[in-house]
């Protein structure tokens, strides 16, 4: 009897899939608007904050994060090639954890690493699970999710 009623929850919960990868992508192209327009309104300010924590060449390395993120802003909406941009998506959250959030610990309240953990986590989900059935990568490919 359990395993007949799990058997049938786990059905249920399947066809809600695509629906849970849709808003998780959603959410976290959310997240990642905000810092990318940061970068963009003044990205020699962002080189300089780079030098500042040692980056190497800085103002390049401010204009890939810039351009990273608000691609992976576009592309995480649509669901387009939602696998390959949560790659360099998840390098970009590793330097932002490992530079900026690693000395403050855990906490998001004193800017930790657990916000960047939380979409690097999602950006792993995504590049091993896909966009799901309601994505342009669906339509294109017609990846089984």
């Amino acid at each position: 009897m359990l395993r007949t009623l799990y058997t049938r929850l786990v059905g249920i919960l399947n066809n809600g899939r695509s629906l849970a990868l849709f808003f998780a992508r959603l959410a976290v192209a959310y997240g990642f608007y905000e810092p990318a327009m940061q970068k963009w309104s003044d990205i020699h300010a962002t080189g300089e904050w780079f030098a500042s924590m040692g980056y190497p060449f800085p103002l390049l390395n401010a204009y890939m994060a810039a351009s990273t993120e608000i691609t992976g802003v576009v592309l995480l909406t649509f669901g387009l090639f939602t696998r390959l941009i949560s790659i360099p998506l998840m390098v970009v959250m590793i330097v932002a954890i490992t530079t900026v959030h690693l000395a403050n610990g855990f906490t998001a309240g004193n800017n930790g690493f657990e916000i960047p953990l939380y979409y690097l986590l999602f950006l792993a989900i995504f590049a091993t699970h896909g966009a799901g059935k309601i994505s342009v990568d669906y339509l294109l490919f017609k990846e089984e999710q």
